[in-house]
């Protein structure tokens, strides 16, 4: 019997629903489908109506983000939500916004993306051996999700990391929410993380060891590449590109 569609409100989707999915590409299906938080909903299809004044022409999204990138990743950067203007109006992870400008400048600079850009859906932008993600998939309200809403969110990106385990070799965290969100998600799916669990910090990185199935899986941290970051030059793009380069390195994709 077919799946019946979310409710306004369906508050256990995630959580029903993610840990069926047999490849990506209908993770990333489901993902578009949710409904689970209230709240986000009301604002990601409030901005999808207003819409801001330079994008009036745009249909905006107005969904659930799915992450981007190959199925075969061996590294994945997660980040923290998309943008109301941003990935809430392209449909796409860190597309459109001045986040995704620093963000995929820097992984072109790495070789791990076509090109330096990234502004809309079918602009030519292809990522090599990277997966964009995020632990909420809605833009939130002054893009501050709710730790509720996070721990809703939380089944479709252990889902992601499981199903992309087989490749998975490193995971760049944007930013102390990604980091508290990525860490619960690891050690259910069976990585084994130290005692105390690690504190997030801009050049952080933690070695998991592999367990069976399980390679052995690096966790490194930077600064998220927000506006406020970047302008005030807490976080700048050779800083980013340092990181991403060491991650491309322990991931094996700088050959």
């Amino acid at each position: 019997m077919a799946e019946p569609p979310p409710s306004p409100d369906d508050s256990d989707f995630p959580a029903r629903i993610a840990p069926g999915c047999r490849d990506l590409g209908e993770l990333d299906a489901q993902v578009a489908r949710c409904r689970a938080c209230p709240r986000l909903v009301a604002w990601r299809e409030e901005v999808a109506r207003t819409k801001r004044a330079a994008f009036q022409d745009w249909e905006y999204w107005g969904r659930p983000v799915p992450g981007f990138g190959p199925p075969d990743a061996a590294l994945a950067v997660v980040g923290l939500a998309p943008a109301a203007h941003g990935g809430n109006r392209t449909g796409r992870m860190f597309t459109g916004d001045a986040s995704g400008d620093i963000l995929f400048a820097a992984l072109h600079a790495v070789g791990l993306a076509s090109r330096p850009d990234s502004t809309r859906r079918g602009d030519g932008l292809k990522l090599r051996g990277v997966r964009v993600t995020a632990p909420v998939h809605c833009a939130p309200p002054q893009n501050k999700p709710t730790p509720a809403e996070r721990d809703a969110c939380r089944p479709w990106l252990a889902s992601e990391l499981e199903l992309l385990s087989p490749t998975l070799r490193a995971v760049v965290v944007l930013g102390a929410f990604g980091w508290q969100a990525v860490l619960p998600v690891l050690s259910e799916a069976g990585w084994q993380l130290p005692r105390p669990r690690p504190v997030f910090a801009h050049g952080a990185q933690v070695t998991l060891p592999g367990r069976e199935e399980r390679p052995e899986l690096h966790l490194l941290g930077c600064y998220h590449p927000s506006q406020r970051n970047t302008f005030t030059g807490r976080l700048t793009l050779p800083m980013l590109i340092d990181v991403l380069r060491h991650a491309a390195e322990i991931s094996g994709l700088d050959q």
